[in-house]
């Protein structure tokens, strides 16, 4: 029971303003019953069990001490008993000295056939027997209808409680799509950048939704759907978020993964569930986000580790999108990162008519996702964004607001008004490798750190075709003990095979100092050993760029005239494999005496770098530069 109070009421004022002498508060108290499903289910088996634990309180003889039947004959025999009261087998004794006490007698046989088979004379004591037709008559229908009331309460509270896809049991089979509706959703194409080509393709299919008389009148039909395809953090997301706040019409929501349930069939369920309803709010969007989770490719389950659950719910989504039922006003955006994982069916035109790949930002589109997440932050005067578009070369989006964001947490715990150009360095830096780790290291392996990491910067600074040294360090970051951090200039789309010789070479350039200094080699080598390892690898089997000429050695992977895919992991000779692991082999030795060459003719300058990150740490560009020359 909930008691509420009211605020008191003010007393009437007279004709001056003034409080009433004669005035009375008036105080009110309200009582008013909570019916919530829970809380009725609780007072009604509070109720219950109260009024039958009170029950067996008010039977004559509840609380009375119980003896056998053969000290109640004795006692009767002795004429010590006043009263006996005859409760079907119960009996209730009263004695003549005022205390009660309880036995039961044989079952079927009546107390004066015991009495007589005892010799003792029935009229000796008073003897009453409890009217029971009515008590039995009750405590039947209670016994009956009692358990069938608290075990239909009891289901009940228990359906209530089973939240499921609607709040309900029983609603496993609708979809748990997120409608947003017109001007509940803030983003808009204006706050994603860095994807112009991308936004251009959506821009299309909101304007087709808002304007469609302009593209039927020349015969266009609505685009069924559209795949983004690219990278994490790139925006794939943001870009369905943003058609939602553009469209001005429903937008269903949800991920891949939301179909699949352990019921079987429920994710085709959902599927016809979420279709209907968009078919319903026509004309309207429905994007799937992580599609590769139910858009697998299909005919693998023994193989690949899927089940017919996934199939069919796939089954549906190609009969939603292309089925005999057309939805022309009905247009399904999906994203994935593995759009190689994707079933054919899906891509086909009439279901995803466009397969929209977006990649990491270039220089402007970095600029521009800057200065987007840049908004409500403040910046000292003198910070160049172009500098920082050009420091932050293969970051996503996702990367470059998680750089600002740890840029302005690094300015507020240093107590700083503004956000300044270290800040946004040291932001770069931690979101590539990891916060610093201040951990105790001895002198010997201060000095190992420090000619390890000299040897890739003197090495990167002799190979003309590499970038150059953005920031030398030995402090600890993530699991590395140092880096040398080289930034690439510009973005670029090819490889040529003398750069990636001579990022090999770079890479080798920390082991060859380790041996041309200590006579000795660490582990510290093994992440760069494993990239140049791989960068070999790739140029000799993916490439062709090896003395085994312009051929794939790799696993083949196809797909036949029937739609199947098929995937061939070797399909070289041993004898082809050997020569394969001869020219990798070949590669990095290569690299190896090159970078020990270079090391060798340059060793004032190894020198001279390993002493003052010894004495300093941190090297930037500039002071690297001024130290070479």
């Amino acid at each position: 029971m909930k008691v509420i109070k009211p605020l008191p009421k003010l007393p009437p004022k007279n004709s001056n303003g003034q409080e009433s002498s004669n005035s009375k508060k008036v105080k009110k108290i309200e009582f008013r019953l909570d019916l919530s499903p829970k809380k009725l289910l609780l007072w009604f088996l509070v109720i219950a069990f109260g009024l039958s634990f009170l029950s067996s309180l008010l039977r004559p003889g509840a609380t009375a001490e119980e003896i056998n039947l053969t000290q109640v004959l004795n006692d009767v025999k002795d004429n010590k008993v006043k009263q006996i009261l005859v409760d079907g087998d119960r009996l209730i004794l009263t004695y003549k000295d005022g205390k009660q006490y309880s036995a039961r007698k044989e079952t079927g046989e009546s107390l004066v056939q015991t009495f007589e088979a005892a010799g003792i004379d029935p009229k000796s004591v008073e003897i009453n027997i409890m009217d029971q037709t009515v008590s039995r008559a009750v405590a039947d229908i209670l016994g009956t209808i009692f358990p069938l009331i608290l075990m239909a309460a009891l289901f009940y509270f228990l359906f209530r409680q089973a939240k499921g896809a609607q709040d309900s049991i029983f609603s496993f089979g609708q979809s748990r799509a997120r409608l947003f509706a017109k001007g509940k959703q803030a983003i808009t194409f204006g706050d994603v950048a860095g994807v112009d080509e991308a936004k251009k393709e959506l821009e299309e299919v909101v304007d087709f939704l808002k304007h469609p008389q302009k593209y039927r009148a020349l015969g266009a039909r609505t685009p069924k759907g559209v795949l983004l395809v690219g990278p994490s953090g790139v925006g794939k997301t943001l870009l369905a978020k943003a058609v939602a706040g553009e469209a001005g019409v429903p937008f269903f929501s949800m991920a891949g993964s939301e179909f699949m349930e352990m019921l079987v069939g429920v994710g085709a369920s959902r599927v016809r569930d979420l279709f209907s309803t968009a078919k319903r709010a026509a004309p309207s969007i429905i994007f799937i986000d992580e599609i590769d989770a139910i858009g697998r490719q299909r005919g693998q389950g023994f193989f690949g580790g899927g089940h017919d659950e996934r199939e069919q719910t796939l089954n549906q989504i190609l009969v939603e999108m292309d089925g005999f039922t057309p939805n022309d006003n009905v247009i399904v955006i999906a994203a994935t990162n593995r759009g190689d994982l994707l079933d054919p069916a899906l891509l086909r035109p009439g279901r995803f008519d466009r397969r929209v790949v977006l990649d990491m930002p270039d220089l402007e589109g970095r600029k521009a996702i800057l200065a987007i997440h840049a908004r409500g932050k403040k910046f000292a005067p003198g910070v160049s964004w172009e500098k920082i578009a050009k420091r932050t070369v293969g970051f996503s989006g996702a990367d470059l607001e998680n750089m600002l964001n740890e840029a302005a947490i690094l300015a507020a715990r240093l107590n700083k008004k503004e956000i300044d150009e270290s800040d946004l360095e040291e932001a770069a830096v931690k979101v590539k490798l990891g916060p610093e780790r201040k951990r105790l290291q001895s002198d010997e392996d201060k000095k190992m750190t420090s000619y390890h990491e000299a040897g890739h910067a003197v090495v990167s600074y002799f190979s003309p075709h590499t970038d150059p040294v953005h920031r030398i360090s030995i402090v600890a970051r993530g699991i590395s003990l140092g880096h040398t951090l080289i930034a690439p200039l510009k973005d670029r789309s090819h490889e040529t095979k003398t750069r990636l010789l001579e990022q090999i070479q770079v890479m080798m350039g920390g082991r060859a100092a380790e041996e041309i200094i200590f006579g000795e080699m660490t582990t510290g080598a093994s992440n760069d050993i494993a990239q140049a390892t791989r960068i070999a690898r790739a140029m000799v089997v993916d490439f062709g760029m090896s003395s085994l000429g312009p051929i794939f050695l790799g696993p083949q992977v196809d797909t036949d005239e029937l739609g199947k895919v098929w995937y061939e992991p070797n399909n070289i000779s041993p004898e082809m494999q050997a020569k394969v692991d001869q020219e990798i082999n070949k590669i990095t030795d290569l690299a190896y005496q090159s970078a020990k060459k270079i090391l060798l003719d340059n060793r004032q300058k190894l020198d001279k770098i390993a002493e003052t990150l010894l004495a300093k740490e941190t090297i930037e560009e500039e002071e690297f530069k001024r130290l070479m020359k």
